[in-house]
């Protein structure tokens, strides 16, 4: 039973965890459906609340993601600390009603793992739940709506029945288009357009994401054969002068452009002046200015540094784009597309060939040329910040920043093949061009490496996983430490064997004892889970006696799983443990945080 019901005030704060976006869209499609429905609503990123305002919010739906291994995204990491203190009472959140809306991807052990969570804390704090938390997978046909759509039906069923419509008001349909967050007010030829401070003055404090620093690019070297599939390049940045500081297993964000052919495409179908300056201006009072974009801004500027037209769009998107089109075939079919009925169409024209939000306005003309300069900021996600393990030591390599980048290149039933927008645009630039600079920060990654030089350091990396054990690496081999183990894995020792130079001479010199997998060198497949098995006694004496760490990077399919069944094997065959027993070793190794993972998809 919910905590306030008739006399409350008819307001609902949405607040979001969100890595790739995904959780902050469905969080706007919730302010959008509560406003509909003449609730005050206010969407906000969940670090971006004060979190103490919360005890005072009658209804709250929280939209998170779960990302890695069971971790929550970066803009909810202080909310979640703060949540599970164990000094906050039973009854801190007991004049709260709240929904809890999960998405993830039950291709992942810890499936939605963050909602899950969230949910049972919320009520351990005396929160009254309106439902079952929902959780939405990436792996259903239909995507996260198949779940979301009945579960927000539902919710609005329970918050209606509890938060009346004040009498004469009714729901405000469809067919109603709801004000943009912000206006454009166009400026005057000759009106200047903010620029970011100057080196000098913003870097007296370590970049950010609302300050990153603008890097010179010194090498962009490939580290596979021509004749291989993948070009992957170990590329270097110029740190000089940043105050950047990084230790092994951080992360560097990097904020990528749209190509100049694509900005001005884009420009050309909205018939849009890329050299128009102008200012926003918020249609709601409270409603903050978007951080990222110089006030005032020019249209090239907007669309080359901030609307990510490169990304696949959402359904939110063609919901939007509807309400624009003067063009009735398009109209009908944008309508479908966004539609409950017509996801597994969407899906087909959309998600699986990876069609871009550029070329979805290519094929509706009409619409496109009709859609209001005040709604792109609602039409158009924020190019995302790009995070890649660091690849390199600030030991060995003071003031830079290197890292192993798999350029995104690959066919769908589209013509053009898809490209990755980031890693095309870096390996696309010129090393030594100044004027090619790279917005970038750092942050602190997933894994930390023992501070003991006695400590043996157990290293999992196959593919570009190995970024972070090359920083490590040369990290520990600068301070003397040697004990540094390194399971590498890649497909052909001629072609994507990645820094075997660097490997051998670290084994030389004894730094290092390495053990290499080539997947598609013989006619059996070997992987690093292999080679964990036929070094299983090593494994075992290095885990058991000599109290090492292990660290797995890479691919978060099948990889992660298949080496924790290649340790829990070892630790049965070569330390004599029962199943059972092999099991708790291993979850014992993950609380001590001796046993930490870093994956991605």
């Amino acid at each position: 039973m919910p905590a306030l019901t008739q006399m409350a005030a008819r307001k609902i704060l949405v607040l979001f965890g969100s890595q790739t976006g995904t959780a902050q869209d469905t969080a706007e499609r919730i302010g959008r459906e509560a406003k509909r429905r003449h609730f005050q609503c206010k969407v906000e990123a969940l670090d971006s609340y004060n979190v103490a305002e919360l005890i005072h919010e009658p209804l709250v739906v929280f939209v998170c993601a779960t990302t890695g291994q069971g971790d929550p995204p970066d803009n909810m990491k202080n909310f979640w600390r703060f949540l599970f203190r164990k000094s906050l009472p039973p009854t801190s959140l007991c004049q709260m009603d709240y929904a809890v809306l999960g998405l993830g991807d039950s291709s992942y052990p810890k499936f939605n793992f963050i909602a899950k969570k969230l949910h049972k804390r919320l009520q351990q704090l005396g929160g009254s739940p309106l439902l079952l938390a929902a959780l939405g997978d990436d792996q259903h046909d239909l995507g996260p709506d198949a779940v979301i759509d009945p579960w927000l039906s539902d919710l609005w069923g329970k918050i209606l029945a509890f938060y009346p419509l004040p009498p004469g008001l009714r729901v405000i349909g469809p067919d109603v288009v709801l004000p943009p967050k912000f206006t454009f007010q166009f400026l005057e030829e000759g009106a200047s357009e903010g620029e970011p401070c100057g080196q000098e003055e913003a870097f007296r404090d370590a970049p950010s994401e609302l300050r990153p620093f603008p890097a010179r690019m010194v090498s962009n070297r490939r580290v596979t054969a021509e004749s291989h599939f993948q070009d992957v390049r170990l590329i270097a940045f110029d740190v000089a002068g940043s105050g950047i500081e990084y230790a092994a297993g951080d992360v560097v964000m990097i904020q990528p452009h749209n190509s100049p052919e694509e900005v001005q495409l884009f420009c050309s179908l909205l018939r849009l002046d890329p050299e128009q300056r102008f200012v926003l201006r918020p249609t709601e009072s409270g409603t903050s200015l978007p951080a990222h974009l110089p006030q005032p801004c020019s249209i090239r500027h907007l669309v080359s540094h901030y609307l990510d037209i490169a990304c696949v769009p959402r359904r939110s998107f063609f919901e939007l784009l509807a309400d624009f089109s003067p063009n009735e075939l398009e109209r009908e079919k944008l309508q479908e597309f966004s539609s409950a009925q017509g996801q597994e169409e969407l899906y087909a024209y959309c998600n699986r060939p990876r069609r871009t939000t550029l070329e979805v306005l290519c094929d509706f003309p009409h619409t496109t040329c009709a859609i209001p300069s005040d709604y792109l900021l609602d039409l158009i996600p924020r190019i995302r910040p790009r995070a890649f393990s660091i690849a390199s030591s600030m030991l060995a390599h003071p003031n830079r920043i290197e890292i192993l980048l798999a350029v995104v290149r690959y066919k769908t039933s589209l013509s053009k093949p898809r490209r990755g927008l980031c890693s095309t645009w870096l390996a696309s630039l010129e090393p030594q061009n100044d004027a090619a600079r790279v917005p970038l920060w750092v942050k602190k990654g997933g894994l930390k490496f023992p501070a003991s030089p006695d400590t043996p350091a157990v290293m999992i990396g196959p593919g570009t996983g190995v970024a972070p054990f090359r920083a490590a690496i040369q990290e520990r081999v600068a301070q003397s430490q040697k004990g540094n183990y390194l399971f590498f894995g890649c497909r052909q020792k001629a072609k994507d064997f990645y820094c075997h130079a660097e490997w051998e001479a670290f084994a030389q010199k004894g730094f290092l004892t390495f053990f290499v997998a080539f997947s598609r060198d013989q006619e059996e497949k070997v992987y690093v889970q292999h080679r964990i098995r036929e070094n299983g006694e090593l494994v075992w004496d290095l885990v058991s006696r000599g109290g090492a760490h292990i660290y797995l990077a890479g691919n978060a399919k099948q990889m992660p799983e298949a080496v924790a069944e290649a340790l829990k094997s070892v630790f049965q065959s070569s330390g004599g443990l029962s199943a059972p027993e092999a099991e708790e070793y291993f979850t014992d190794l993950e609380r001590a945080r001796r046993f930490q993972a870093e994956t991605w998809s």
